[in-house]
């Protein structure tokens, strides 16, 4: 039997495929996660590269999700974000948008 592929890589129809890059020198273990995830703690782990960029590939369909990163197991803002919204716990959700 075939080894399963992560969620996140599964081709689905009518998502694109999004590489997504978060710098972080110091950190251990980054997720992100948002309303492609159901909001999950765990989310969808990052890998980090030798220069400390974590990255993974998402499959989203086109539009706006909001997202937040896990980092260390802390909710974070992704700094380079360019839009954001509020959220209820008084801090603000990162948009990333899928044309």
């Amino acid at each position: 039997m075939a080894p399963k592929k992560p969620a996140a890589l599964i081709a689905k129809p009518g998502h694109k495929r999004i590489t997504f890059v978060f710098h972080h020198s110091h950190a251990k273990d980054v997720a992100i996660t948002g309303d492609f995830t159901g909001w999950s703690d765990d989310g969808i782990p990052l890998t980090k590269g030798p220069t400390g960029e974590w990255q993974t590939v998402l499959q989203l369909s086109p539009g706006e999700h909001q997202y937040r990163l896990r980092i260390d197991g802390h909710w974070e803002d992704h700094p380079k974000a360019e839009k954001r919204v509020p959220n209820p716990f008084g801090t603000e959700n990162c948009i990333l948008t899928v044309d």
